[in-house]
């Protein structure tokens, strides 16, 4: 299958090592010149959780006008449309996109783009990659890859493509509902990404603060009070249960928000805590823990 990846930060080098390993073709369209050029001269190495390779994959800073069989979108979120509408020179009639990304909305960007009958949504759970310099990603966490159908895609094609994923290493499943797992991690989520940027602990530190604790459940428990109200079929019973266990498996993981701001750079703020005050006025509600928090994110990425 011919495989485009449109953002091959390290994530998406980690894909694009992987499908490239079990012989798909792949071509990686990114827009850091060095790494392109190194993914060229010396193919990309992947290391780390999933062993340690180096693939041969096509590399560009600008998607070439090719149908590709399959294109994954796995850009940060601000990067989302401009990565949906340079994927658009890589689709033909039966081209399906998978979309992997943080949090809520990004997807819908997509879907407006490139069409909802052929997009496919994906959550990657427990699964870490850095970069460690042009062409060399680390594949920190070897995890599950759910995916399933954004509207108008069907199951036949998530069955496809969780297939084709499996045979290139990842436990991959496909799944109807994917609005339901996309909230199920984002309630973890929110439960980490503000408190955790905002104080510089890790995981582990704000889960068990006694201050910053509280804080980090009642995120969690308005997440979940806003998915139900939004008609979300969210299989969790007990929100402070739920985010306790996914932190206990990463104890020392700093969320993606958190290492954004190490860098000084804008995060994913709006796409999390930030997505649940924009559910909660959907359905005319509020969120009174998720609103400041993203709020105070953001005056602090002013500075940046």
């Amino acid at each position: 299958m011919k495989i485009a990846v449109v953002g091959c930060g390290a994530m998406g080098s980690v894909y694009a090592g992987l499908l490239g390993s079990a012989g798909n073709p792949v071509l990686a369209v990114d827009r850091w010149p060095e790494h392109v050029q190194a993914i060229r001269a010396r193919g990309l190495r992947v290391e780390g959780a999933s062993g340690d390779r180096t693939v041969a994959v096509a590399a560009e800073l600008v998607a070439p006008r090719q149908s590709m069989d399959l294109v994954i979108i796995a850009t940060k979120a601000a990067q989302t449309a401009q990565a949906a509408q340079d994927a658009r020179a890589l689709l033909g009639p039966h081209t399906v996109v998978l979309t992997i990304q943080n949090g809520l909305g990004s997807s819908d960007l997509v879907a407006d783009i490139v069409g909802a009958e052929r997009l496919l949504v994906g959550v990657a759970a427990a699964f870490g990659a850095s970069l460690r310099g042009p062409g060399h990603a680390r594949h920190e966490g070897m995890a599950l890859v759910r995916m399933g159908p954004y509207a108008g895609a069907d199951m036949a094609q998530a069955d496809t493509i969780a297939a084709l994923w499996r045979d290139a290493g990842f436990n991959a499943q496909a799944t109807a509902d994917m609005r339901a797992v996309q909230w199920e991690k984002l309630i973890c989520n929110v439960a980490y990404s503000a408190p955790c940027a905002l104080t510089g602990m890790t995981v582990g530190q704000a889960m068990d603060d006694p201050d910053i604790g509280p804080v980090s459940q009642a995120a969690a428990l308005e997440a979940l009070q806003i998915a139900r109200a939004r008609g979300v079929a969210v299989q969790i019973d007990d929100a402070v249960a739920h985010v306790r266990a996914f932190g206990a498996r990463i104890p020392d993981a700093r969320p993606s928000v958190l290492l954004d701001h190490d860098r000084r750079r804008p995060s994913e703020i709006d796409v999390i805590n930030g997505a649940v005050a924009r559910e909660a006025a959907r359905c005319g509600r509020q969120a009174p823990v998720n609103a400041p928090l993203t709020a105070l994110v953001k005056q602090r990425e002013r500075d940046f």
